[in-house]
C-alpha cells in the first residue's frame, strides 16, 4: 500500500480501512486493536459531523526513501474539521499532532510473517491461568467444605449443651417442685411447661400440704421474669407461705406478712400469689389472692365460675388478700388453678377464662392425671405471646369413693 491516501466518511469505514493497513502491515495483534482504537478515538467527532479523514500509510523510511525511519499512519482532516490534540486525549497508542490538519502515529516495525509466536504466547498464558483458575477452586471447595464441616460440628456441639443444660435445668426444676401429697377425698394433677423449652426453669411455681388437722393447703405463685432468677423468687414466696401457714397464720394475712418478710432482702421481687385451704372431709374451701389469676370451680353439673378476690401481689402497693372467699367443693366438683400462661397466650384474659371454662367442661370427666395437659393443649392451639404456663387440678371424690 502506498502513501496514497483513502478518504473515509464514517466510522465503519474507517474501522475497515484501518484493520486492512494493519493486516498488511503484520503489525502485532496488540498494536492493531491500540492503533485501530486511537484513530477511532481521534476521528470520529469530525466523521459523525459529516466531515471526511483520509489515511494514508507510509513505509519505513525518510522522506520516502525505504530504509531508515519508522513506518507511519497519517489521518489527514478536510477542512473545515480541526482534530483534536492528541496529548489531550487518552489514546491507546500515542499520536503526534501534525500542523493544523494532520494525526500521525508511529508504526513499530511488522513481523512480516504470522503472528505464531504471538499466538503460541498467548496460548500459553491462557492455559496457565486456566491451571490457575482450576486450583484455586479447588482450593476454595476444600475451603468451604472445611468450613462448613466446622459449623455443622459446632452446631452439634451447641446442641449437646443445649440438651445437657435443659437437662441439667429440669432436674432442678423437679428437684424443686414438692412431691406429690395423698389426700383421702381429693385427687389432683399438674402441668407446667416453660416458656422456652431450652430453660425449663421460670416464674410459675405450686405447693401443696397438708396441716395438722388435715387440711389440704395450696399455693401457687407466678414470679415476674423467666429463668432461673424468678425461680428463686418464686421458691422464696412458698418457702416463706409454707412456713407461715404452718405456724397458725390465718390465710388472708399470708400473703401480705410474706411481703414483709422476703422485701427487705429482695426489692425486685414481684409476684402474684393465689392461696387455696379445701377441708377433704366436708369440701370447705377458703381462698386468699394477690393479684393472681382467679380459680375455677367446675360444678359436677358441668355449672362454672371463677373464684373471684381482691388483692395485691408481692411487691405490689399495699400488699394482701382482701379477706378471703369461702365456697363449698361437692363431691366430683373439679377445682382449676393456673397462672397467666394458660389464659393469656392469645392476650386477651377474658377470652381466656371463657376458653378455659369451655375447656374444663369438655375434660372433666377424664383422669385427673390428664386433665390439667389437655386444657394447656386445648388452650394453645394458637400461641400469640409465650409465657410459662402451670395449671393446677383438684377434684373431689364423689360420694361413693369418700372415706
Amino acid at each position: 500500500m502506498s502513501a496514497q491516501g483513502i478518504p473515509c466518511r464514517d466510522v465503519g469505514q474507517l474501522r475497515d480501512t484501518l484493520r486492512a493497513m494493519t493486516e498488511i502491515r503484520a503489525l502485532p495483534p496488540e498494536t492493531r486493536s491500540r492503533l485501530v482504537l486511537s484513530v477511532v478515538h481521534v476521528a470520529e467527532a469530525a466523521l459523525r459531523r459529516g466531515g471526511e479523514v483520509v489515511l494514508g500509510y507510509r513505509p519505513p523510511g525518510t522522506a520516502g526513501a525505504p530504509g531508515s525511519g519508522p513506518a507511519r499512519l497519517t489521518a489527514w482532516f478536510a477542512p473545515p474539521a480541526v482534530p483534536p490534540h492528541p496529548e489531550e486525549l487518552d489514546l491507546p497508542l500515542p499520536a503526534e499532532r501534525l500542523g493544523d490538519s494532520a494525526v500521525v502515529w508511529r508504526l513499530p516495525k511488522g513481523s512480516g510473517a504470522p503472528d505464531e509466536d504471538e499466538l503460541k504466547a498467548a496460548l500459553a498464558r491462557i492455559d496457565e491461568l486456566t491451571a490457575e483458575q482450576r486450583r484455586l477452586k479447588h482450593e476454595l471447595a476444600e475451603t468451604n467444605s472445611g468450613v462448613l464441616a466446622l459449623y455443622v460440628q459446632l452446631e452439634e456441639q451447641e446442641e449437646e449443651v443445649r440438651r445437657a443444660h435443659g437437662k441439667v435445668l429440669r432436674e432442678l426444676e423437679d428437684a424443686l417442685r414438692p412431691p406429690p401429697v395423698r389426700v383421702p377425698g381429693l385427687d389432683m394433677g399438674i402441668h407446667y411447661a416453660p416458656a422456652d423449652s431450652d430453660a425449663p426453669t421460670g416464674g410459675d411455681l405450686y405447693d401443696w400440704f397438708t396441716l395438722a388437722d388435715g387440711t389440704l393447703h395450696i399455693t401457687v405463685v407466678d414470679a415476674l421474669g423467666h429463668g432461673v432468677k424468678s425461680t428463686r423468687s418464686a421458691l422464696n414466696v412458698t418457702h416463706a407461705v409454707r412456713t407461715l401457714a404452718l405456724e397458725g397464720h390465718a390465710l388472708h394475712s399470708i400473703i401480705a406478712r410474706t411481703d414483709e418478710i422476703l422485701l427487705p432482702f429482695d426489692r425486685e421481687l414481684m409476684a402474684t400469689v393465689l392461696l387455696v385451704r379445701i377441708d377433704p372431709a366436708t369440701g370447705e374451701t377458703e381462698i386468699a389472692n394477690g393479684s393472681h389469676p382467679p380459680g375455677l370451680l367446675v360444678r359436677a353439673d358441668g355449672t362454672g365460675e371463677f373464684l373471684e378476690i381482691r388483692g395485691r401481689g408481692i411487691g405490689f402497693p399495699m400488699p394482701g388478700s382482701d379477706g378471703t372467699l369461702r365456697t363449698r367443693m361437692d363431691p366430683d366438683d373439679l377445682l382449676i388453678l393456673y397462672t397467666d400462661g394458660l389464659t393469656e397466650s392469645r392476650r386477651d384474659p377474658s377470652e381466656g377464662e371463657l376458653r378455659l371454662l369451655a375447656a374444663a367442661r369438655r375434660h372433666r370427666r377424664r383422669p385427673m392425671a390428664e386433665i390439667p395437659g389437655a386444657l394447656a393443649a386445648d388452650m394453645h392451639t394458637v400461641i400469640l405471646h409465650s409465657d410459662d404456663t402451670l395449671a393446677l387440678a383438684v377434684r373431689r371424690a364423689p360420694a361413693a369413693e369418700e372415706p
